[in-house]
């Protein structure tokens, strides 16, 4: 998702420098006019904002605050704008860390997929001060559209609210389109004629059609979907709540994902829900 967000940086007219784990990836971006560098601190020195678009964590950590690594690279005054999706602690503590080296730090973890990332519609959920959201809002709304949802951490929190609902969605879409088949009638034609409908959702119309044509190339790749709905649980918990619902799509997540479907898209639950049938997978 980073490369087509930068993409539409550099057409914004923002001067860009990039790193990637992977160097070839930065193929696209220095023909576009980005500037590639060979670490995380590089890229990130003397920038007025720091994009980060990571898959986890302990990943965003480790290129934070390695040696070589961005925060320190940044310049007092400067703001780190973490888009990965992450737990709500690992964003206040980053934001602790970061301010140690007068870093400002918001949280910005988007929804949208591939899809929307290369057309700049995303949904961004930022969580930081109002300043520092003001500051980067004009940036931010180069990608999509950004809300302020509170402070730090918050856009995370509002990310983990995203995710059980998609991952509920996503369970609940297999399971209906499973019956339709089940019953004899034709699961597309079902969910065309829900189309408009109180039922119907991106989530029915597109990941639906992956689970019609059993297309499970990611997009969302459901050890990620599992990771995240891990993280809300774990959140719910450190407040006192309970959530019957996605703890139980979370066993399905983990069991898909322990059956060696962790690779494929989020849609691909419908290939654990038919195993739990006894419906023969390919």
């Amino acid at each position: 998702m980073g490369e087509p967000m930068a993409h539409h940086l550099i057409q914004a007219g923002y001067s860009l420098r990039a790193w990637n784990r992977t160097p070839e990836k930065l193929a696209s971006l220095v023909a576009a006019g980005a500037v590639p560098c060979a670490t995380p601190g590089a890229a990130a020195e003397g920038a007025a904002t720091v994009i980060c678009m990571l898959s986890d964590g302990p990943t965003c950590d480790a290129i934070f605050f390695c040696r070589d690594g961005a925060v320190a690279a940044m310049a007092p005054g400067s703001t780190l704008v973490v888009m990965s999706s992450i737990a709500v602690e690992t964003a206040v503590e980053e934001a602790r860390r970061a301010a140690a080296y007068g870093v400002h730090y918001i949280d910005a973890p988007v929804s949208g997929g591939q899809a929307g990332a290369r057309n700049a519609t995303l949904a961004i959920m930022a969580g930081g001060s109002e300043e520092d959201f003001a500051a980067v809002a004009p940036l931010l709304a180069v990608l999509g559209r950004p809300v302020r949802v509170g402070p730090v951490g918050c856009g995370e929190l509002a990310k983990l609210v995203n995710q059980i609902i998609v991952a509920g969605t996503i369970a609940t879409v297999a399971e209906a389109l499973l019956l339709a088949e089940r019953g004899g009638a034709s699961p597309a034609k079902v969910r065309e004629a829900l189309a408009g409908g109180f039922a119907d959702s991106p989530i029915l119309q597109q990941h639906g059609l992956r689970m019609i044509e059993d297309h499970f190339v990611p997009g969302g790749p459901a050890k990620w979907q599992l990771k995240d709905t891990r993280n809300a649980l774990a959140y719910a918990q450190s407040v006192g709540l309970s959530l019957p619902v996605a703890s139980l799509v979370d066993t399905l997540f983990a069991d898909m994902v322990s059956h060696g479907d962790g690779e494929l898209d989020h849609s691909g639950l419908i290939r654990e829900l038919r195993r739990r049938s006894g419906i023969a997978v390919a």
